[in-house]
C-alpha cells in the first residue's frame, strides 16, 4: 500500500504522522495462521503515541510466536480526505498494511470525546460500524481503557470490551482467536464472541440487552445462561512481573510527550471522590525501586531522550522516590537527564525532591489542588490544606523554579462562588510565595469543568448545566483580573456537556454519537472542530434528554448502565462516600487508617504493595450533618452552587 499512499503525503499538514520508522518500531512477520492486531489510538499520531499502554501491549502481543501487533492512529481531516478520494483505507503505520488485513482493530479510550473518532477509523478500515452488520471477514473491535467501565453509548458499535489491566488478558484474547484460527473459523463470529465472554476482564455488548422502564434503564441481562450476569475487571497482582514497554518507541517527528515514561505504580489510595482513574485502579501496586532503575537507565541508553518522566497517578507518594531520582542524577549515564513527576501530590512533595530534581533541566511543575477552599476539598476528599501548598511552591521556588501551574475542578457538589473565588486567592498566595525567590514568579492556573463519573462516589451527582459553568468561568475571568501573575486557562463547557452525556450514557445515546459522525464531527475533543449545535440537533433526533442524562441528581436505588460491570468496588461503600461528601467528611488514605472495605482488596485476593509508611502531617477529617433522606439528596443542597458572593 505504501506505494499509494506515499504521493499524497505532499498534500497533508504533517506527513511524519503516517510513515513509521521510529526507534523502537516492529516489522512483524505475518502469516495466514496468526492472529494479526492492529492497536489504534483514536486521536493523532502526537496524542496516541506517547500512550503507554499500547506501547505495553504492542510489545506483549509481538513476543508471542503466533501473533502480530502493529499501530495506527486516527488520521486528521486532511489524510482522511485524501485517503476517501483515492479510495484508500486505514492502514498500520508499521508496515502500512490495510487495516481490513488484520484479525482485531483495539482502540485504547482514555477520552469520551474521541468515540467519533472510533467510528471514523472502523469505518475507514472497511468495517460496519454496527457490531450487528459485521460478517465473517470484518474486523474484530475491541476496546479498553479508562472508558470502557461505562461502554453502554458505544456497546453497538464494538465487538468486545476489556476492563482493567490488559497485560494477561490481551493473551487469553489471542489464544481465543488462534484456537477459532486454526479450526478453520468454525461457527463463524458468534462462536468466538461467546469464548470471548468467558474470558474474565472481557464484555461482549451483544450477548446482552437493557431493559428499561420508560426512560429508567431497570436492568441489563445476558442473553444466554452461560454468559456471566456481572464481568470483573482484571488486575495484575505484580507490576514488577511486567517491566514495559522494554524498548519504547522514540519518534520521528514531535509528540505531546517527547520523553522517556516509566511507570512507578499503578492505582491509587488517596480517595479522592471525583476521580475514576483513583477508584478504578486499586489496589496500589508498586514497581520495584530496583526495577525503576534499571528501566530509566536502559530505557536513555536505547532512546537518547533526555528527560524521564515518572508517572502514576501520584508519583511522589512512591516509596523511596527521593532515593530513586537521587540514583537516577548520579548514575553518569544519566547526568545530563532531568526528571519530571506529572503526577504531584501537594503534601508529599518538600525541598529533598526539589532539591534533587533541580540537578537536572528545569521541568514545570504541576500541582491539583483540585478546589479552592477547605471546605470544598473536605467535600471531594482532597486533603490538601493551604500550607501544604505553599510549602510546595516555596519548596520549589527555593531551588530555582519560576513557574507552576495548578488545576482546579469548578461545577463540584455543594460550590459556591466563595469556592471558585478562592481557587485565585490561593494562585495570589502562590506568586506572592514565589517572588520571595524571584521577582519573575507566575502561577498558571487551569480550569476545567467537572464530569461525574462511572464507579465514583459522585456518579449520583446532577451535573452543573452549561449556562453555570460558563457563569463560574465567568467568576473566575473577573478574580482573574485581580491577580498579577497569575494566567487563567479554562476547559471549554461545550465540551463538559457532551463529554457528561457519554460519561453516564446508556446504549441510547449510540445513535447520537453515530449521527454526529455521519454529518461530519471527527476530533470532538479539538475545540476546533466541536460542534455543540451538530450534537443537540442529534439528540433531538433520537430523542434523548440532556436533562435525564446529565444535568439530574439520581437517587440511591437507580440502576446504572455499567451496573452489570465491576470495577472492584461495593455500590454501598460509593454511597456512603456520596453521603460522607456532602457531610463535608474527609477520610484519610486508607493504607495508614483502617480498612474501608471498598472491595478492591478483598474482591481480588490482592493486598496494597503499599506507597506509604506513614501519613502526611496535617489533614482535617472534618465534620458535617447527615442531609440525606430516604436514599435521596435534597435538592436545595445540591445546587448551592447558584450562590453568589455579595
Amino acid at each position: 500500500m505504501w506505494t499509494q499512499l506515499e504521493p499524497l503525503l505532499d498534500r497533508v499538514q504533517k506527513p511524519a504522522r503516517y510513515i513509521g520508522g521510529e526507534g523502537g518500531a516492529q516489522v512483524p512477520e505475518h502469516a495466514p495462521e496468526k492472529v494479526a492486531w492492529l492497536l489504534t489510538y483514536p486521536d493523532t499520531y502526537e496524542v496516541g503515541l506517547p500512550n503507554q499502554g499500547l506501547q505495553i501491549l504492542y510489545e506483549i502481543v509481538n513476543e508471542r510466536d503466533d501473533a502480530v501487533a502493529e499501530r495506527s492512529y486516527a488520521p486528521w481531516t486532511d489524510m482522511e480526505a485524501e485517503l476517501r478520494r483515492a479510495g484508500l483505507p486505514l492502514f498500520s503505520v508499521d508496515t502500512h498494511r490495510p487495516a481490513s488485513t488484520f484479525d482485531i482493530i483495539a482502540f485504547n479510550l482514555s477520552a469520551e470525546l474521541t468515540y467519533t473518532n472510533l467510528l471514523n477509523c472502523v469505518d475507514l478500515a472497511g468495517s460496519p460500524v454496527r457490531t450487528a452488520d459485521r460478517e465473517l471477514d470484518d474486523l474484530f473491535v475491541i476496546v479498553g481503557g479508562h472508558c470502557t467501565y461505562n461502554p453502554e453509548p458505544i456497546a453497538d458499535f464494538v465487538d468486545a470490551v476489556v476492563l482493567g489491566d490488559g497485560e494477561e488478558v490481551i493473551g487469553e484474547i489471542t489464544d481465543v482467536f488462534t484456537e477459532w484460527k486454526t479450526g478453520g473459523r468454525e461457527g463463524g463470529r458468534a462462536s468466538v464472541l461467546r469464548h470471548l465472554a468467558g474470558v474474565e476482564g472481557v464484555y461482549v455488548p451483544s450477548l446482552y440487552e437493557p431493559v428499561y422502564d420508560g426512560k429508567a434503564l431497570v436492568e441489563t441481562r445476558p442473553l444466554f445462561a452461560d454468559v456471566p450476569a456481572r464481568i470483573e475487571k482484571r488486575t495484575i497482582a505484580d507490576l514488577g512481573d511486567w517491566p514495559y514497554p522494554k524498548t519504547p518507541l522514540v519518534p520521528i517527528t514531535e509528540v505531546v510527550h517527547d520523553r522517556l515514561n516509566v511507570e512507578v505504580f499503578r492505582g491509587c489510595t488517596r480517595g479522592c471522590r471525583f476521580c475514576q482513574a483513583g477508584m478504578i485502579t486499586r489496589p496500589v501496586r508498586e514497581r520495584p525501586a530496583e526495577q525503576v532503575r534499571t528501566m530509566i537507565a536502559d530505557g536513555i541508553a536505547r532512546t537518547g531522550y533526555d528527560e524521564v518522566a515518572l508517572t502514576s497517578l501520584s508519583t511522589a507518594d512512591f516509596s523511596g522516590i527521593t532515593n530513586v531520582i537521587a540514583d537516577t542524577m548520579n548514575d553518569p549515564m544519566c547526568s545530563d537527564v532531568s526528571i519530571s513527576l506529572p503526577s504531584l501530590r501537594v503534601d508529599a512533595f518538600g525541598v529533598d525532591i526539589a532539591a534533587e530534581l533541580q540537578r537536572g533541566r528545569r521541568t514545570g511543575l504541576t500541582f491539583a489542588p483540585e478546589a479552592g477552599t477547605w471546605r470544598m476539598r473536605q467535600v471531594i476528599n482532597k486533603l490538601i490544606r493551604e500550607e501544604d501548598l505553599y510549602g510546595a511552591i516555596d519548596s520549589a521556588f527555593s531551588q530555582g523554579w519560576r513557574r507552576s501551574k495548578l488545576y482546579f475542578l469548578t461545577g463540584l457538589p455543594t460550590e459556591t462562588d466563595v469556592d471558585t473565588a478562592g481557587i485565585f486567592e490561593l494562585a495570589r498566595n502562590c506568586v506572592k510565595v514565589g517572588k520571595k525567590h524571584t521577582s519573575g514568579a507566575t502561577v498558571t492556573v487551569s480550569v476545567g469543568g467537572f464530569v461525574p463519573k462511572p464507579f465514583t462516589p459522585f456518579q449520583w451527582f446532577g451535573q452543573n448545566t452549561m449556562e453555570e459553568m460558563r457563569r463560574k468561568i465567568g467568576v473566575c475571568l473577573e478574580e482573574n483580573r485581580k491577580s498579577k501573575g497569575v494566567q487563567f486557562k479554562w476547559h471549554d463547557p461545550e465540551a463538559t456537556l457532551i463529554e457528561g452525556l457519554m460519561s453516564r450514557g446508556d446504549r441510547r445515546v449510540g445513535p447520537v454519537i453515530e449521527e454526529v459522525w455521519r454529518n461530519g464531527g471527527t476530533f470532538q475533543e479539538w475545540s476546533e472542530h466541536l460542534d455543540l449545535q451538530r450534537w443537540l440537533d442529534a439528540c433531538a433526533a433520537h430523542d434523548v434528554d440532556l436533562e435525564w442524562y446529565v444535568y439530574r441528581h439520581r437517587t440511591e436505588d437507580e440502576v446504572f448502565p455499567w451496573d452489570h460491570l465491576s470495577a472492584g468496588l461495593h455500590k454501598d461503600f460509593l454511597w456512603q462516600e456520596w453521603r460522607d461528601a456532602l457531610d463535608e467528611l474527609g477520610l484519610e488514605d486508607c493504607r495508614w487508617t483502617p480498612c474501608y472495605d471498598c472491595g478492591a482488596c478483598t474482591g481480588y485476593g490482592i493486598e496494597h504493595v503499599v506507597a506509604s509508611a506513614t501519613p502526611p502531617a496535617g489533614g482535617s477529617q472534618g465534620t458535617g450533618q447527615d442531609l440525606s433522606v430516604g436514599g435521596e439528596i435534597p435538592v436545595a443542597l445540591l445546587n448551592r452552587s447558584s450562590t453568589v458572593v455579595g
